[in-house]
């Protein structure tokens, strides 16, 4: 595959996927679409167009003809454009639906009549709902709890729909809890740091007992690339850790690592709906020859020391209105 299309390449995991490709396969080139919408963000995509293997095209994945000339020219997508917040799908939910899932169909129905060799959806072990035992695997029937999680299950069965009927060779990921570099400090880690260095409130939900599996960015994206080159068309894989964190000890292991205070701990009106453990059984990826590389304290402390190291990239966000605004409702309005 010497040509793929990454959606939603500005984002998070997105651009560090492109970032993974362009460091691992160095004949491959990249297309980045991205909406740039509040969490895109071009500037984490800055060290990469000096490969020359980049091109960045602004566009949305609801827009059809931009799609349509776009998806002659690739060999794989890799659809990571969604929006990804519980707490914002709570908020707003129309915004998920119109991106996660009707995207989601403009995207296939583009790439079914261009004959791309592959689809890969990410997707999100969030489409299983609250697992109090056990481990989800694949099979498992979905049982979202929240705007967004609804959203992307809706959105897997699309997908699975289109391998079933029209042949279309399909694959889905559904990842566990995501740290590392290039985070919109709307989510847990990077808001916890952030906040921290700045000495405000940290924000726990609750009494601080979800337990959520954590797993490094890279870990993420070498498993997603695995399952591009050497996955079962038509087949989902999960892709996790089975290290178990719950909030509160999340927020003090953070604090010690900054060596803050306990008493920034601020425990808030928990989330509704809030699901209170995930767990992934990655034994079918596993098969394929993926493992995690890093250790809860190795991905915690190079996500903890990003985020010291890059106070530019994340105070120009913080100081927005707009991250301002919905910092203040979700929060402060707690």
């Amino acid at each position: 595959m010497e040509v793929i299309l990454v959606t939603g390449g500005a984002g998070f995991i997105g651009s560090n996927f492109t970032r993974y490709l362009l460091d691992q396969d160095t004949s491959c080139k990249v297309i980045v679409l991205d909406a740039l919408t509040y969490a895109g963000n071009l500037a984490n995509l800055d060290d990469l167009h000096e490969t020359g293997r980049l091109e960045f095209i602004e566009g949305d994945i609801c827009d059809r003809t931009l799609l349509d000339t776009i998806l002659p020219r690739v060999d794989a997508v890799v659809n990571f454009a969604a929006e990804s917040h519980v707490d914002r799908s709570i908020l707003n939910p129309s915004a998920f639906i119109e991106t996660n899932y009707k995207g989601v169909y403009t995207l296939l129905e583009a790439a079914r009549e261009s004959g791309v060799q592959r689809f890969l959806q990410v997707s999100t072990d969030e489409v299983y709902g609250h697992v109090p035992v056990g481990d989800s695997v694949e099979t498992d029937p979905f049982a979202p709890r929240s705007p967004y999680a609804a959203s992307k299950a809706g959105a897997d069965l699309l997908v699975l729909s289109y391998f079933t009927t029209y042949g279309l060779p399909t694959l889905i990921t559904r990842g566990g809890n995501t740290i590392g570099p290039y985070q919109y400090p709307e989510k847990v880690v990077p808001v916890f740091v952030t906040n921290a260095i700045e000495n405000k409130a940290l924000p726990v939900y609750g009494e601080g007992k979800a337990i959520r599996s954590y797993m490094y960015v890279m870990d993420h994206c070498a498993g997603i690339n695995l399952v591009l080159q050497r996955g079962q068309p038509g087949e989902a894989y999960n892709i996790g850790t089975n290290i178990e964190i719950n909030g509160l000890t999340l927020v003090d292991r953070i604090l010690d690592a900054l060596d803050k205070p306990k008493s920034l701990r601020e425990f808030v009106t928990d989330r509704p709906g809030h699901d209170l453990r995930y767990s992934l059984d990655c034994s079918k990826l596993k098969d394929l020859g993926w493992s995690p590389a890093y250790s809860f304290d190795e991905m915690l402390a190079h996500s903890v020391q990003w985020y010291v190291d890059h106070p530019a990239w994340w105070e120009l966000i913080k100081n927005k209105k707009e991250y301002k605004d919905y910092y203040n409702k979700q929060y402060h309005e707690r």
